[in-house]
């Protein structure tokens, strides 16, 4: 039988927590996440970019985004949002998928046998004296190889949104 404490190690093993501080006011940090234009200028790890983004934002509503790799590799994401606090709270899914938004598993350099096919993503925005603290929990995550490379890539991305405010 598993206990409690069992269950809870596991929980917690599998989320990967990355805080952050902007110097940026919460509402250009907000749209950073949720306008096209502005999420397009940081998504992906250092020398990637996102060449399309789609953002239907509202609960229920679903996106779809690509990743271009520096040799030409695409990797589309899609997934649905799931709570919406302007500008505070913003928690959706998130899958691998193909360029018409239909969910795959994940491809052969990240697969694992731990590593679902739907994650859940929760980011959580405080202002502080004009700054903003973000907080940004990624559930779904084994620990090891894939943890690390998730929260490398996490904090690439997140030099590049900060750079993008400047």
């Amino acid at each position: 039988m598993i206990t409690t404490e069992e269950k809870i190690t596991e929980t917690q093993s599998k989320k990967l927590v990355i805080v952050r501080e902007f110097e940026a006011p919460i509402e250009l940090v907000w749209k950073a996440w949720t306008v096209e234009e502005h999420y397009k200028k940081w998504w992906g790890p250092e020398n990637y970019s996102c060449p399309y983004c789609k953002i239907d934002l509202r609960v229920g509503g679903k996106y779809l985004f690509c990743m271009l790799s520096p040799k030409g590799n695409e990797y589309w994401t899609t997934g649905e949002y799931l709570e919406i606090e302007a500008p505070v709270k913003l928690v959706y899914t998130d899958a691998f998928s193909d360029k018409d938004g239909n969910k795959l598993p994940p491809p052969s350099v990240v697969s694992s046998t731990e590593l679902p096919d739907e994650i859940k993503v929760t980011v959580l925005l405080i202002e502080k004296s004009g700054k903003t603290i973000l907080t940004l929990v990624h559930e779904g995550i084994p620990e090891g190889e894939l943890k690390q490379m998730a929260e490398r890539i996490w904090n690439e991305a997140f030099y590049k949104m900060e750079t993008s405010f400047k």
